[in-house]
């Protein structure tokens, strides 16, 4: 397994002239070229839905192109520098939202928050499926038998590029809770109040949000265990079993990292099965109970304030979450029992012990009982379960090699008892993270108030200014300070001779 493959929504078409007044007629050129870069984005958006191979470093790059001069746009409005003459409507097709066909609904939704929110929720999609595509590129080349050193290296390196994708995409579904949903929250309590049609879809919750963050850092934490593992993997598959080979890390570092991910992936699927819970009530509706018929909208029908977004997280990704979470608890238990056999003098009971109960969560993954597979599964699920099911079995069979192998050392040589689940459990030690979130910082405009021209413009006319008022300091004639009064006197007299005491009066 790699990473949780996203379904990247697509958005309808939209002129920020039409609803932007340039009053000073300062940003016409702006306005059109952020047209036009969103144009580029619906346009990249409908080929990859419509393709098999997807371009995500396109997507990512038009994304790039889009934020910062959404951003100026915004930047703009809020200064004043530029009007909303009307409230801005712009249609995304969530992705998040349980339908009963799995279809995802187009919602149109007020403000220019809901566009930057859902512009970086599919900037962080795209990044999440760009580290999955650098992942399968790589193929399974640990297990390889001709690779070099200088090989496994690059793709070594390949694999850290995809763990830091994954890692910028959590910062930037972090960044999204944190910084834009409040913005949302406003601008959609404003929309209600004025009668406007808002919905609130799971795309746009803050537990859902921190929950794909949480996801994403999870999936990150696995690809560097992955990575970890990736040179030792190839002696491992020559000799397997135990003794472990010299090359190979340590043990109880291994499932400290698993039961990090485990954590993360169980954290994220508490968040994401209740995405409502911190919504605001915002209508009298939002407070009423609701009778849901599995097709993704609400029924009440009063007033133009109701939800019309599903309130559920689509289950695929929640069956992701509850199969990660097993697979990673059993991958721990897996390694906890090889330090023990390993590492200890009387640890063959201990490993023998974990060894089972891993063998136990496989078999139930395998059996599919970790979480609810009902209903019809999308072509993109069925992927992701193959993928899995080929992890599990190679698992699998790792796991009944070194629970034989330690079994026969305690039949034969330690007699060690084999401790109890229970006892086990209080010995499983805290997780340990591999990677960090990378914090997203929002792009400096492209234009407006924060841009570098914007400032260099005001640099230069405080500049001028300033010349200016030393120059007129220069050129004025400076009036002559006041005489003293004897002074004064002295000057309005009559001009005194050059004869020998002229000007004393006795």
């Amino acid at each position: 397994m790699t990473s949780y493959l996203y379904e990247l929504p697509t958005t309808g078409a939209i002129s920020f002239g039409d609803f932007l007044y340039d009053k000073s007629a300062s940003y016409i050129s702006e306005i059109s070229d952020t047209t036009e870069a969103r144009a580029n984005l619906r346009a990249a958006l409908k080929e990859s839905k419509r393709t098999d191979e997807k371009d995500f470093l396109r997507l990512v790059k038009v994304l790039d192109d889009y934020i910062p001069k959404l951003c100026g746009i915004i930047a703009a409005v809020n200064a004043g520098e530029v009007v909303v003459k009307a409230e801005p409507i712009f249609s995304w097709r969530t992705t998040l939202s349980d339908t009963l066909f799995h279809s995802s609904p187009r919602l149109s939704v007020p403000s220019l928050a809901a566009e930057l929110a859902f512009t970086l929720l599919t900037y962080a999609f795209a990044l999440s499926n760009m580290a999955r595509a650098v992942v399968a590129s790589l193929g399974a080349y640990e297990f390889e038998r001709g690779i070099s050193d200088a090989e496994r290296k690059v793709k070594d390196e390949r694999l850290g590029f995809a763990v830091t994708l994954l890692c910028k995409a959590a910062g930037i579904f972090e960044y999204i809770a944190k910084e834009v949903i409040a913005d949302w929250d406003a601008a959609r309590e404003k929309a209600v109040a004025a009668g406007m049609q808002c919905p609130n879809p799971p795309d746009l919750s803050r537990e859902v949000l921190i929950g794909l963050s949480k996801t994403a850092l999870a999936d990150a934490q696995n690809l560097a265990v992955r990575k970890l593992l990736t040179r030792a993997a190839f002696d491992s598959t020559v000799t397997p079993g135990p003794p472990l080979p010299k090359s190979h890390p340590s043990p109880a570092l291994a499932a400290k990292l698993h039961l990090e991910c485990a954590a993360l992936y169980s954290s994220a699927r508490a968040l994401v099965k209740n995405p409502g819970a911190s919504r605001p009530a915002v209508s009298p509706q939002s407070s009423k109970s609701k009778f849901r018929l599995g097709i993704g909208k609400d029924k009440s029908s009063s007033g133009g304030a109701q939800e019309s977004s599903a309130d559920e997280v689509v289950p695929e990704l929640r069956r992701y979450l509850a199969d990660e979470v097993l697979l990673h608890q059993a991958l721990a238990h897996k390694w906890l029992g090889v330090d023990a056999g390993e590492n200890t003098q009387q640890g063959a009971g201990t490993a023998v012990g974990f060894l089972d109960w891993a063998r136990k969560d496989l078999d139930e993954l395998r059996g599919g009982a970790s979480g609810v597979h009902i209903g019809v599964a999308t072509d993109r699920e069925r992927d992701m379960r193959e993928a899995r099911k080929v992890r599990v079995q190679v698992e699998a069979e790792s796991v009944g090699v070194f629970y034989k192998g330690y079994k026969r050392m305690n039949d034969s040589m330690s007699f060690q008892p084999v401790p109890p689940q229970a006892d086990l459990q209080a010995s499983i030690p805290a997780g340990r993270m591999a990677v960090t979130i990378r914090p997203y910082t929002r792009p400096v405009p492209a234009f407006g108030p924060g841009s570098p021209d914007y400032v260099q413009q005001y640099a230069e006319a405080l500049d001028a200014l300033a010349l200016e008022d030393q120059s007129e300091d220069q050129t004025a004639t400076p009036s002559p300070p006041p005489l003293p009064p004897a002074a004064a006197a002295t000057t309005s007299r009559a001009p005194v001779g050059n004869y020998a005491g002229a000007g004393s009066y006795f």
